[in-house]
């Protein structure tokens, strides 16, 4: 393995390293994980869990709204 180095903001850095260990890892192991994203090396079993972090970091909630059958097929 290859070490790099990598400059950024301070205040950057400690939000990403306070955001890697809410999700229970080291900031080290979050940029692998995306540097191996972005090469397309990332193995499928690991998409559902970023998908999964992804959801945990969305804001969007739908409240008591659910799907309506009527409105899916575009009824009145």
């Amino acid at each position: 393995m290859k070490n790099i180095t990598l400059s950024a903001d301070e205040t950057v850095i400690e939000r990403a390293r306070s955001e890697a260990a809410r999700r229970g890892k080291s900031l080290n192991q979050l940029i692998r994980d995306h540097l191996e994203e972005l090469a397309g090396h990332r193995e499928p079993s690991n998409e559902f869990e970023r998908l999964r972090e992804l959801s945990k970091l969305s804001r969007g909630h739908r409240g008591a709204w659910r799907f309506n059958r009527d409105e899916i097929h575009g009824r009145s």
